[in-house]
């Protein structure tokens, strides 16, 4: 995984998994790696880990049974997905606006290039 400088690393982690479980790669009430088995696999600090998973546990994206591990929750993907719409819709929203603006890119073909990405997403 390459890390960007913008955000903290255990929230880029968080992305990670968030993606994984949207993807369905994930599925809800399935374990999900252990803290130690992600650190090694994105090599990083497992106290890193350890961060991102309580910050999900947090948003009740993920939940600890005690002794089994951490699982997807059930509503799992609708969580991820209302937290970075939101967070879409406040932060990134508003500078690719300004950027169309600036470009003067039309609806129509930002509506082409969507429909043109959707289809090597399916």
């Amino acid at each position: 995984m390459n890390f960007k400088d913008k955000d903290a690393i255990y929230l880029q982690i968080a992305d990670y998994v968030s993606e994984h479980i949207t993807m369905g790669k994930w599925q809800p009430e399935e374990k999900i790696p252990s803290v130690r088995e992600l650190a090694v696999a994105l090599q990083v600090n497992p106290n890193t880990v350890m961060r991102t998973y309580e910050h999900l546990q947090q948003q009740d994206i993920i939940f600890n049974k005690r002794g089994l591990g951490l699982f997807v929750s059930v509503d799992a993907v609708a969580r991820v997905r209302a937290i970075r719409k939101e967070r879409f819709l406040q932060q990134e929203l508003p500078g690719f606006f300004n950027s169309l603006f600036l470009l003067d890119i039309k609806p129509e073909e930002l509506l082409k290039q969507y429909e043109d990405f959707k289809k090597t997403k399916s």
